[in-house]
């Protein structure tokens, strides 16, 4: 099965199920989920707000290329970061544990 074979008319459930038999796919996703769970957030925060990457990036004292890695999910964002962020979006940080599915 060509697993890379995407067709742009193709909704993204369907090439998910795809993505899904690639061998060694869902163990990737599992350990890059964290990271992209808090890129989401962020998005969306920062959407919420009104605000461009260079705005929050200004706002936090960083670079506007510090932001893009995190929404990118490309880093791991420091807790002390999740914090400043969260003051900067006047958001609070919650962090949960949850029973394994």
């Amino acid at each position: 099965m060509n697993y890379d074979k995407y067709n742009k008319d193709m909704p993204w459930e369907e090439y998910e199920k795809i993505l899904m038999k690639r061998p060694g796919f869902k163990e990737a996703q599992e350990e890059t989920r964290l990271e992209y769970e808090i890129a989401r957030a962020l998005i969306k925060a920062r959407l919420e707000r009104g605000l461009t990457q260079a705005e929050v990036a200004r706002l936090m004292n960083t670079k506007q290329s510090v932001i893009s890695r995190v929404e990118n999910a490309r880093t791991m964002p420091s807790l002390a970061f999740l914090k400043k962020l969260a003051g900067v979006l006047d958001a609070s940080l919650q962090v949960q544990f949850k029973a394994a599915a």
